[in-house]
């Protein structure tokens, strides 16, 4: 996984590292610990037990995490996800949220 990878599939390449104090290889060790993280996996297991608090849970440390790091492309569906899961205690998936987002993954976890 390098840099210009990153900026193809849509991330904001140059804010996260700004983050990251602009170490090119701090901000890509910490893209690949997202991108391996079982938070994704986890929130998908809850919302399927219909255990909504621990998918908002999940979702809500996700988006924390790729916000962070500006990987929008993962980041807006997730986000949103979150937002429909806050403070409810059933949820349809209605718009497909987990389907975007595991399909988004899967091209990002190519890179690793």
């Amino acid at each position: 996984m390098n840099i210009e990878e990153l900026r193809a599939l849509g991330v904001n390449v140059d804010e996260g590292l700004e983050r990251c104090m602009n170490n090119e290889g701090f901000y890509l060790g910490l893209v690949e610990k997202a991108l391996k993280s079982d938070d994704l996996e986890k929130m998908k297991a809850a919302f399927e037990n219909g255990e909504i608090e621990v998918a908002f849970s999940k979702a809500h440390d996700l988006k924390g995490m790729l916000g962070n790091l500006s990987i929008t492309p993962l980041y807006v569906p997730v986000s949103e996800f979150c937002d429909l899961l806050r403070g409810k205690n059933t949820v349809d998936d209605d718009g497909g949220y987990l389907d975007i987002i595991f399909s988004r993954f899967e091209k990002f976890k190519e890179l690793i």
